[in-house]
């Protein structure tokens, strides 16, 4: 097993992919701030438990047409969470700048900090092995 390949690293990765689907989704909110009917959009938080299959872990199989596919983050796509309680403007837009904002600026600061425990996680592993 390759060392990118550790559970940890995995989940970082996934963490990352996940805050970088969440800016472009927030910045499609903010760039459609003054589109007619527009409501905003934002993604469902990532959950890591062991009902979720990781990398290089063994998928389930739908062997009969009956069956129901599996489900999972394999194809990169993360779940929309649905969401209101907006104030709706007379031109149908919910979108709240301010409250936008804040979630670009949060999104933006964990990202940082995924990345930061990324590129720890690796210097330590550098360590043990005697690379550093």
């Amino acid at each position: 097993m390759a060392v990118i390949d550790l559970p940890l690293f995995a989940m970082l990765r996934t963490r990352m992919q996940w805050h970088q689907e969440r800016q472009r989704v927030l910045a499609e909110n903010v760039a459609n701030a003054n589109t007619p009917g527009f409501r905003p959009h934002d993604l469902a938080p990532l959950q890591f438990d062991r009902a979720q299959p990781q990398s290089g872990s063994i998928g389930l199989a739908q062997t009969e047409p009956g069956h129901i596919a599996a489900s999972g983050n394999a194809s990169g796509r993360f779940q929309a969470s649905q969401f209101g309680g907006y104030a709706v403007r007379p031109s149908g837009n919910a979108v709240n700048l301010e409250d936008e904002m804040i979630k670009v600026a949060a999104n933006q600061m964990d990202y940082q900090a995924a990345t930061t425990l990324y590129t720890r996680s690796l210097g330590l592993l550098k360590t043990a092995i005697g690379k550093r």
